[in-house]
This record gives structure tokens, sequence and C-alpha cells, in this order.
């Protein structure tokens, strides 16, 4: 739930994006791709921060001691991996704003961008710390708090992001920078919000450190260790996904629109999935860590049936109300290029979001067991050997173009949800068959 009201933000400014016109579409769509590429590899250095806090409770649940000094120690780490992240990615994305114009981009739509991308590039910072606490909620199994307060950035965004693109209320009118203003300080007002219901929750707020220091070196490198190959594995994929977006660039405005708004259709359900994937990411650390295999491999199938059904429920709205679905981006009447191409990735797209619930799935349960690098290293053959060349060669000697590149996408996913969940469910194996003889002695009734 939390997910599907944090997509419901990105979601609010591609339809306010659309009000202005599929120029702005673009722009717009491809400075929030950028942000999401940095903000996503920056979160994915503190991803396993809920990870680490889940571990760190069990096992001393299971030594019966107290973990409330290990526990902060792993949160003022994240609070500052997070900090220096949220820094270098801001200056990285205004860097990225000139940048752009030696990839063949279009002038007009860069044009555009680049304001926005400046506007949203404070916002990161209180974004990750935002992420900070969310992965030490989620890590305590409290994430009631998360939800609310996400629940209520949704309406406040939509206000703000109106009051800046049209000047109400005295504010001034920015148009599409607007959407970027807005949305930075919608960052910065819910980490605020979320850090006082944090602070004031009787369980949660007893190990959340007030002070950001001392900051040990071993627990941040402990933390950089299994975070670097999610941040990796995370660019890996956004990165795909950016390349592929400039690809769509260089067919027109049109294409690029079609894309952004079907994109960010898509986008809805890999956050469906992307829940699911934190959910069985972190029960998967606490059962590995009591050597329950078999019911970690059940997590794994339970998640995965799971984002199957949203999948395909999904899809058949795809199908069968395709013009109803497409409003997101109100792209109805404001061109019949961006409209026809739009449908026709939106019927690639029901394909696609299977295979893009379940990798993100399968990188979940590869966190859970603390396999971060093997997640990284399928991601480079999936996304990157399998999906951009096909994609290339779909697009291009073979003329399918815009539909080539989501064609070459879906290859790209479906071989990487394949290559994860494959070596997920060997390491259980293994280590099933491994821990009764490495443990016999201190696990009484093992056989």
């Amino acid at each position: 739930m939390t997910q599907l009201a944090q997509v419901a933000v990105s979601t609010t400014n591609i339809a306010l994006m659309g009000s202005l016109g599929i120029g702005q579409v673009a722009a717009g769509g491809l400075a929030l791709t950028l942000f999401n590429q940095i903000r996503t590899m920056c979160v994915g250095l503190i991803t396993a921060t809920g990870n680490q806090v889940a571990t760190v409770v069990s096992a001393a649940e299971k030594r019966n001691t107290n973990a409330d000094t290990e526990i902060r120690d792993v949160v003022r780490s994240s609070f500052l991996i997070a900090t220096v992240a949220g820094l270098l990615g801001g200056l990285v994305l205004i860097g990225l704003g000139w940048a752009l114009r030696w990839l063949w981009q279009d002038a007009s739509v860069l044009a555009e961008a680049r304001p926005m991308m400046v506007a949203l590039a404070p916002g990161l910072l209180p974004c990750l710390w935002f992420q900070v606490l969310r992965q030490y909620s989620v890590g305590m199994q409290r994430p009631q708090a998360l939800l609310l307060v996400t629940l209520a950035s949704v309406g406040l965004n939509l206000v703000l992001a109106l009051g800046f693109m049209h000047g109400w209320a005295g504010l001034p009118a920015l148009g599409l920078t607007g959407i970027g203003v807005a949305t930075s300080l919608v960052f910065l007002i819910t980490f605020a919000v979320f850090w006082a219901m944090v602070r004031h929750d009787a369980e949660l707020g007893a190990t959340l450190p007030i002070r950001m220091w001392p900051v040990h070196g071993r627990t941040v490198l402990a933390e950089l260790r299994l975070g670097t190959p999610i941040a990796l594995t995370y660019g890996s994929e956004a990165g795909m996904f950016s390349v592929l977006a400039l690809v769509m660039g260089t067919f027109g405005p049109a294409a690029l629109a079609a894309h952004n708004v079907v994109y960010q259709l898509v986008y809805i359900v890999f956050q469906v999935a992307v829940g699911l994937s934190h959910g069985a990411s972190i029960l998967v650390s606490k059962a590995v860590a009591r050597e329950e295999f078999r019911h970690a491999r059940g997590l794994a199938w339970l998640a995965l049936r799971q984002a199957a059904i949203v999948s395909a429920v999904v899809g058949v709205a795809y199908a069968a109300v395709p013009d109803l679905v497409l409003t997101v981006g109100q792209i109805g009447g404001k061109g019949e290029e961006t409209v026809h191409l739009a449908h026709v990735l939106l019927l690639i797209a029901i394909v696609l979001q299977f295979f893009d619930a379940a990798q993100n799935i399968g990188n979940g349960l590869l966190r859970g067991v603390a396999d971060t690098r093997a997640g990284f290293r399928l991601s480079l053959v999936g996304y990157w050997l399998v999906g951009l060349p096909t994609a290339l060669l779909l697009a291009f000697p073979l003329g399918l173009e815009a539909a080539g590149v989501w064609w070459g996408l879906t290859a790209g996913l479906a071989a990487t949800a394949g290559l994860m969940l494959r070596r997920y469910f060997t390491l259980l194996t293994r280590r099933e068959r491994a821990e009764p003889r490495v443990l016999a002695d201190s696990l009484p009734g093992t056989s």
C-alpha cells in the first residue's frame, strides 16, 4: 500500500504534465526518469538497512540479548551514507541537464527539462533520509506510520504542484518547473513528519538514534558491502530504462511522450512488486537466520503468485479499456501518433510487467539471503547483454522502432528474472544441505 501511495505521486505529476502539453510530458518525463535513476541507485545503498535491522533483532532474540545499541549503529551509518549520496546525486542530476545535449536529444525538450532537474535535485537529500527511516521501520516490522505519511503526501503533492504550476495563492507561476519544486518540498515535509511519528512511536522511538554520532567505520563498510551491489543492481535496471528513454527520444517527442506515459503505468505494477519484494526480503532474512529454509522457499513462491495476480488483473484493464487507462497522461486528442504509439506500448506492457515484477522479487529474495553481489552480476547479464542489444536490434536494423525498444526491454527483464530466481532457489538448497552438518552441535533436534 505504501508503494502504491508513493507511485501515486509520480503518476499525478505525469498527469499534471499532460495538462500542459505533449512537449511538457516528454521533457518532464525525461527529468523524472533521470531523477529516478539517481534516486534508485542512492536508495540501493541503504536498502539493506532493513535486512540488517531484521537480522540483528532475530539474532538478539535467539541469544536472548538486547540489540538496541546495534540497531542504532546501523541506522546512524545509514543516515551518513544517505547524506553523502544525496549531495553527490543532486550534483550529478544538475550536470546531466547540460550533458544530454551531446546525446541527440531534442533541444526544445532539454530546454524544458533542465529547470525541472535543478528543482528536483535538492529534494534528493530528504528523500533519502525518509528512506532510511522507512528501512528502519520495515526492519522492525512496524511500517504503519510509513503508509499514513505516504498517503498524505499524495494530496500535498497535488496541491503544491498545482500552486507552483499556475501561481495560485501568491506562489510564482513556474509551469513545468513548479512540479519539480513541489516534489522537493513534499520530500522535505514528509521526512519531517515521518521522523516525528517514528520518534513518538513506543517501540520505534526507543531505538531511533537522536544524535547522528558516533558512527563506526566497520558498520558503514558492512552496509556498503551489502548496499553497493544493490545500488549497482538498481542502477543497472534503471540505467537500461534511462538509456532506452534516450533511444525513444531519437524517434521524436511523440514517441518519448508515449513511452513516458506507458512507463508510468507499468511503474505502478512495479511498485506493487517492490512492496512484495521488501516484505518477502525481510521475512526471508528472519527465516534464514533461524535456518527455516523451507519457509524461505515458500515465501518466494507466495510473493511471485501475488505479483502475478496483480499483473494479470492490471493487464486485463490494459487490453479491455486502453483509452481509459491512458487518461493518466492526458494524451487523448493531443497527437494521433502519440496516442497510437501509447496503445502499442500498452499491449507490450501486458507481457513486460510479469517479468518486471518477477525480477524485482528475485532481487529482494537475494537481498534476504545477503547475496547482493550475485544480483548485480545477473542484472548485468539480463539487462545489458540481453535486453539492450535486443532492443537496439529490433528498433533499428529490424525497423520496429518504439515497439522494438519495448520488446527488447521485455527480453532483458525476463532473462534477469529467470537468472535471479534460479540463483535464489539454488542457494537455499545448498544451505539447507550444509546447515545440518555445520551446525549439528549447536542446533538440538537438527537431523
